[in-house]
């Protein structure tokens, strides 16, 4: 379902989409895990959506094979550098709240992932390691770092308390765009040069949607581990 959030702090107001598990409505008194889903740059709010995530959400929870959660996708309008827009202020102060209070989530920061693909996955590094004490799992999809992220990685990384680093997720095409795909090798390459547990994977496939769709339900699983 489509949303939008009036804030002050963008020229326009926030839309994002909710997916709601299919045994939402029927069981009242349960709570849910959230994942936040961000797109790639060019994309809105419905990429994740129109590339099959709540097909593969629904048939995945139906099997048995993930947890039943939730799953929130902002659209991200601009393509400035994080310290050059409150796009990060409004998700961390008023989008997440909001979420909270107006769905049945479990708040707890264990049950609650960000993800993305391309810029999406700069996001989702942004997030998750700038915001480590809101998030419990980052999961980033051909990962577009943020040039500004790039110079602070390893200072966020080596401020991570070890026993509440969050879980990571990396996942790139071989044949993805040379830039890309040399970033998010150098990421993978900090992160065991500190020794921080993380889940890499190099595929065969191209910086594409049919890339991203093709990995759905890999995604999802890790996702929802331990939820």
């Amino acid at each position: 379902m489509k949303k939008s959030l009036t804030t002050d702090l963008l020229r326009s107001p926030l839309e994002y989409r909710v997916y709601l598990p299919p045994c939402y409505a029927e069981q009242s008194n349960r709570r849910y895990p959230v994942l936040y889903l961000f797109h790639g740059q060019g994309y809105t709010d419905d990429q994740w959506d129109r590339i099959g995530v709540d097909e593969k959400a629904d048939q995945l929870i139906a099997s048995g094979t993930i947890a039943p959660l939730i799953i929130v996708m902002p659209h991200d309008v601009s393509s400035a550098q994080p310290a050059e827009t409150d796009f990060s202020r409004v998700i961390v102060e008023q989008l997440i709240p909001a979420i909270d209070r107006t769905y049945r989530t479990k708040a707890e920061r264990l049950y609650r992932a960000v993800g993305g693909m391309s810029r999406g996955g700069g996001w989702a590094i942004h997030f998750g390691l700038t915001y480590w004490k809101i998030f419990g799992a980052l999961g980033a999809h051909s990962p577009a770092v943020f040039h500004s992220d790039g110079l602070k990685l390893k200072a966020l990384l080596d401020a991570l308390p070890p026993d509440e680093t969050p879980r990571i997720y990396i996942d790139i095409g071989e044949r993805d765009r040379p830039e890309i795909l040399e970033v998010a090798n150098w990421f993978e390459g900090l992160l065991d040069q500190k020794d921080i547990a993380h889940e890499w994977h190099l595929f065969s496939g191209y910086h594409a949607e049919a890339y991203w769709s093709a990995h759905l339900e890999q995604y999802l699983i890790w996702y929802t581990q331990g939820w």
